[in-house]
C-alpha cells in the first residue's frame, strides 16, 4: 500500500505561494509551466500538471526561444532584409488571400 505524502506552502501577503519541491518533481513542473486546479464538491482541490492546448506549440516555442536567445547573443549577424527580396515575395504571392482561421481540409492536414 502506498503512503499518501503531504506537504504545506504558505500564502504571501499578496496571495502567492511556492510550490513546494516535492509537488514540482511529482507534478513533473518547470518553470513558466501551468498548473490546473480541479475544485471538488466537498472543497477539496486536486492541482494537477496542465496539458499543453492545441494552440500551443512547444517546437515554437523552442525555436523562438533559440532565435531570441541568438539575436541576445549575437545582434552583429542581422541584417536589414533586401527590398528587391520583398519585391520578389510579394509577386509570388500577390493576389492569394488565406485565412488563417479555416480549419484545413483533410488533404492538407
Amino acid at each position: 500500500m502506498s503512503a499518501t505524502l503531504e506537504v504545506e506552502s504558505t500564502l504571501t501577503d499578496r496571495y502567492q505561494t511556492t510550490v513546494p519541491e516535492t509537488v514540482r518533481r511529482a507534478l513533473r513542473l518547470g518553470k513558466r509551466d501551468k498548473i490546473h486546479y480541479t475544485i471538488r464538491p466537498g472543497g477539496e482541490v486536486v492541482l494537477t500538471r496542465a496539458e499543453a492546448s492545441e494552440a500551443d506549440d512547444p517546437l515554437l516555442g523552442q525555436f523562438l526561444g533559440f532565435l531570441a536567445r541568438d539575436i541576445a547573443n549575437h545582434p552583429e549577424r542581422l541584417q536589414a532584409v533586401d527590398a528587391r527580396f520583398v519585391q520578389r515575395l510579394q509577386s509570388l504571392t500577390g493576389g492569394i488571400d488565406v485565412d488563417l482561421d479555416a480549419t484545413l481540409s483533410a488533404d492538407d492536414e
